[in-house]
């Protein structure tokens, strides 16, 4: 009976159209899982596992030019300056830059060399680090702090430095584990301070030694000599890095970010292209659906009449709309299957030069996921759709 059945209601199935279907929707569904998959794949060139600072996290200052340098313009920022930055649509918050107000010295002793320096240190609010828990906390008498530095001091010291005088070249891991000692000397009558430092981390986009904000606070508070100055630098956490509003507003206000804004730019860049990408291709797949579900309307047209004998005939409507469904079902998982093979092919294409870039074969799953929600979500508006239009056929 269901073969007799399904040879009544095939006969005036048109293959082209069902082609046409599958290729519109293969086409959707591959730009879309591409688009999902590059993103993936692309996003370790601008996420760097071992900043800790984020790349929608901007370091602003004020443009230094000769008034700042003859003493007629301030280049620290006022409270009304900071309050006007953190209006504007692109900024979610910001925080400031808080400085050491007391004289420091660092000196480190490795391998029977000695070195110390005058130095600076400078804080930024907790909620703008990104490292793990305990490791970047301070409480008045701990005996030791944790600092983050820049990896620029770093390649200064081993290929400008210790390369000259002799010392030895040390790498990330070991200078960890090198104990630093911080020597207050305060003007304000204190007595001077010595306490050991630890190395917790580096920043490619910091250039400045940054120490927890709780002990910044402890020690202004006990060894500054006056008010904390206003702060030089803001960090900036904002919705769109690479935003052309951003550099309009810089412009306009004098402003200039600190360090190499090609991270932010390339990720705003991929995140336009890669959401342009994924529209245009939900678009062709909702296109594909009405096509689909216009051949199918059509068909069950033609054969309305052989649909309303066949439930006069005593025909469960769900076996008449289940031949339907399976069509449904079977073009929309060919075009599915279709996409994951047309996404897996260019994805070999550009993979290489992408590792090239620093990029990396990512996960594969969510892409997959997204096309076969996309492909569910079809199957089961066109089953609603035909279901329907079999009983309006009984009523009728």
């Amino acid at each position: 009976m269901k073969k007799i059945l399904r040879h009544l209601l095939h006969r005036n199935l048109s293959a082209a159209q069902l082609i046409g279907f599958v290729l519109s929707n293969f086409t959707g569904l591959a730009i879309v899982i591409l688009g999902v998959q590059f993103f993936v794949d692309a996003r370790p060139i601008w996420d760097d596992e071992e900043s800790f600072i984020r790349k929608d996290y901007l370091v602003i200052n004020k443009r230094i030019t000769a008034a700042n340098t003859l003493g007629r313009e301030a280049s620290n920022f006022t409270p009304a300056e900071i309050k006007d930055l953190g209006e504007q649509p692109w900024v979610r918050r910001v925080g400031e830059f808080t400085s050491a107000n007391y004289r420091i010295y660092a000196s480190v002793n490795t391998g029977g060399h000695s070195m110390s320096t005058y130095m600076f240190l400078e804080s930024i609010p907790t909620s703008f680090i990104d490292v793990a828990g305990t490791d970047w906390e301070f409480h008045p008498g701990d005996k030791s702090v944790p600092i983050i530095i820049s990896k620029d001091y770093l390649s200064l010291y081993n290929f400008g430095f210790a390369s000259t005088v002799g010392m030895p070249t040390v790498s990330e891991s070991a200078i960890k584990s090198i104990p630093l000692t911080l020597a207050i000397r305060p003007d304000n009558g204190r007595a001077p301070l010595d306490m050991e430092a630890h190395i917790v981390g580096f920043s490619n986009r910091l250039n400045t030694i940054l120490v927890p904000e709780s002990f910044m606070t402890w020690s202004n508070a006990t060894y500054g000599e006056g008010p904390t100055p206003p702060p030089s630098r803001l960090i900036v956490d904002v919705s769109s890095p690479g935003d052309v509003k951003i550099n309009e507003y810089l412009e306009a206000h004098g402003l200039e970010v600190a360090g190499d804004k090609s991270g932010s730019q390339a990720s705003f860049l991929v995140n336009v292209i890669a959401g342009v990408a994924l529209m245009v291709g939900i678009l062709i797949t909702v296109l594909s659906f009405f096509i689909l579900l216009l051949s199918v309307s059509l068909i069950m047209q033609k054969n309305r009449q052989k649909i309303h004998s066949l439930i006069m005939l005593g025909v469960e409507l769900s076996d008449i709309s289940g031949v339907y469904v399976r069509i449904v079902a079977g073009v929309n998982l060919l075009a599915f299957l279709l996409a994951i093979g047309g996404m897996l092919l260019l994805r070999g294409s550009y993979l290489p030069s992408l590792q090239g870039m620093g990029g990396a074969a990512g996960n594969v799953l969510p892409s997959l996921a997204v096309g076969a929600l996309l492909t569910l979500l079809l199957i089961v508006f066109n089953v609603i759709s035909i279901r329907r239009r079999v009983s309006r056929a009984f009523l009728n």
